[in-house]
């Protein structure tokens, strides 16, 4: 993977020695991303960054890479790993083009060249580039189906600044870390998740999934290329299965592409699980044995708490899957002050107040990694698109309005400065969000009340959850130059499981019930079966004293940033309190809820934020 970023500046006031200072330090902000290479493009009007992690055709596909199109260059840009490359290839060649090396960015700006603005559509992959046409004096630019990679920008008048992180876009001394009401309300109401498309900071804007652009002399235009459909399932059971059963192998084996070190994270859980077999079945035979990795807690065994969401601990279904597997397998133990210690570095690379914990483990987790590989494969996504997590699942949860994975609205309401919620409808807001979802879910084609809310559930999921944690693993990961890949987050999957029947997916009355019967014969039956368990978090009980103790200096000095928001009171209280109810999701309950106060007054004060309410 890597880091991209530019500026097209059309305005009177172009300077091009300023455009070049800027893409130097959008480099030196992306430098993580991309620690192996680096490059510039610089035209009139026009000035594009690069930086890349090396995996593929390391001297052959080196960016900004450009091609000459009747007398004009055609400059690109890209952030990402096409899976379908030798298949584009092949059809390339056909019609006429020729490539020096094997590299997917070749064959993208080939694709471009070829298809013009219909090149996503032709691809599998994970991606977001900008294309710079010299001719016709604009930039093109894309983002994957799923959202794996970011595209953030900032679009005024004539000038248009891009990058694949916000501190990117902040480097241009005219894009200001501000924040208004709206950007609060995110922050307090939705955070750690994101409205799709928003950047929080107010000149930001995302690329949405599945979204193309051009940006030109006329304008900014943009266009859905591509987006969830319902279609009328006609498979059987059986058939569906095996359907489940190629798109889930084909995924993981097209994803093991890489010219450099690859493996896999290993949960013990289904879907790592059935990514490491495959993953060491293919290694196998091409004679390598496969790399895992795990991740667990200083003195977890003693303080591990069993819950609904998270029933027991992962360590002796690893060491079974490690067994099977017969895998090269490392453990990374974290203490509770390494946990603390990364908070603020996991703010740095999310560019925002994060998950917590469960970033700053995730942080350290993959820097250790990349110590052994520079390529990984993970499960995420696969609860989203076949309904693993509990909200699917519990009857009375899923017929609530709102989003299941944070109904605690007014808990976090209760928080802001009472000038602030005196302009602020919380419920209306966040009802607003969840009321839109819903309604674009297409239901055209579910037969019954059950199968329509479980389409709602599952582009609620997608568009929401599944995005925070996407965001949270690919900022996690490539801090430290790792390049995570999600097989589950493969297209064809989540367009052939929209319509699956409820029935299907939930076969036995268990959570992917689908899936487990497609991996029969694939994993060992005792994790085969396994209760979900989520990403594994500390229990243990410094975490909370040490996050306490640092929240609390924080908020005694008067000057602290975070105060401008919320009541010095309520921050303390909660520091006494110990709430059930998630503060996001399935993880972050008190402890974390206090860490993420204390990212949230970390990025205040060290972005400098400019609060404009």
């Amino acid at each position: 993977m890597c880091g991209i970023a530019g500026t097209i500046d059309f305005s009177p006031g172009y300077r091009e020695e300023t455009a070049r200072g800027t893409a130097e330090e959008m480099i030196n902000r992306l430098r993580r991303r991309g620690p192996d290479q680096e490059g510039r493009y610089h035209a009139e009007h026009v000035s594009l960054a690069h930086t890349r992690l090396c995996v593929v055709d390391i001297e052959m596909g080196r960016q900004p890479m450009t091609a000459r199109a009747g007398g004009h260059d055609v400059t690109l840009i890209y952030n990402g790993e096409l899976y379908n490359t030798e298949d584009l290839r092949r059809e390339l060649i056909g019609l006429g083009h020729r490539f020096r090396g094997h590299s997917d960015t070749e064959v993208l700006l080939a694709s471009y060249l070829e298809w013009g603005e219909r090149c996503p559509e032709k691809m599998n992959g994970i991606f977001a580039f900008s294309i710079w046409d010299g001719r016709k004096q604009t930039l093109f630019f894309a983002r994957d189906r799923m959202g794996v990679k970011p595209f953030f920008y900032a679009a005024s008048g004539d000038r248009f600044v891009f990058g694949s992180e916000l501190k990117a876009l902040l480097a241009h001394p005219d894009v200001r870390p501000r924040i208004d009401l709206r950007s609060v309300a995110e922050l307090m109401l939705v955070g750690p998740g994101r409205t799709p498309g928003y950047g929080v900071f107010t000149d930001i804007d995302e690329l949405r999934p599945g979204c193309c652009g051009t940006f030109s002399r006329d304008g900014l235009k943009l266009r859905a290329y591509w987006k969830l459909e319902d279609r009328e399932h006609r498979e059987d059971f059986t058939e569906t299965v095996e359907h489940v059963r190629f798109l889930v192998t084909d995924a993981i084996r097209r994803q093991l592409v890489s010219d450099v070190p690859i493996c896999t994270f290993l949960s013990g859980g289904l879907d790592s699980s059935i990514i490491s077999t495959l993953a060491a079945r293919e290694l196998k035979e091409r004679g390598e044995r496969l790399r895992t990795f795990s991740v667990d807690y200083t003195d977890n065994a003693r303080y591990f708490k069993p819950t609904a969401f998270q029933p027991n601990s992962d360590s002796d279904y690893i060491g079974i899957m490690q067994e099977f597997l017969d895998s090269e397998h490392r453990t990374v133990i974290l203490s509770p002050e390494e946990l603390a210690d990364a908070l603020f570095p996991a703010v740095d690379a999310r560019d925002l107040p994060g998950m917590a914990d469960v970033d700053s483990s995730l942080l350290l987790f993959c820097k250790e990694i990349k110590r052994h590989a520079t390529v990984a494969l993970s499960g995420e996504c696969a609860d989203e698109i076949f309904g693993g997590y509990p909200w699917f699942r519990d009857e009375k949860i899923r017929v609530q309005e709102g989003f299941p994975w944070a109904q605690s609205t007014l808990f976090r309401f209760g928080f802001l400065r009472e000038e602030l919620q005196e302009r602020m409808d919380p419920q209306g807001y966040v009802m607003d969000l969840y009321s839109r979802t819903v309604e674009s879910a297409p239901k055209d084609f579910a037969p019954t009340p059950l199968e329509k809310r479980m389409r709602e559930m599952v582009k609620l999921n997608m568009d929401w959850f599944m995005q925070t944690l996407l965001d949270r693993k690919d900022r996690m990961s490539m801090y430290s130059g790792l390049e995570v890949r999600v097989p589950f987050c493969d297209h064809r999957i989540a367009e052939y499981l929209y319509s699956t029947p409820w029935e299907f997916k939930n076969y036995q009355g268990r959570e992917k019930g689908l899936l487990r019967t497609a991996m029969e014969g694939v994993l060992p039956e005792v994790i085969l079966w396994r209760k979900k368990s989520p990403y594994p978090k500390t229990w243990h009980t410094e975490y909370r004293r040490l996050v306490s103790e640092r929240l609390r200096e924080r908020i005694e000095d008067p000057s602290s940033p975070l105060l401008q928001l919320v009541r010095k009171e309520e921050l303390e209280r909660l520091l006494l309190s110990e709430r059930p109810t998630p503060w996001y999701g399935q993880l972050m309950t008190t402890p974390q809820t206090i860490a993420y106060f204390l990212q949230l007054e970390y990025w205040m004060r060290k972005y400098r934020v400019e609060v404009r309410i």
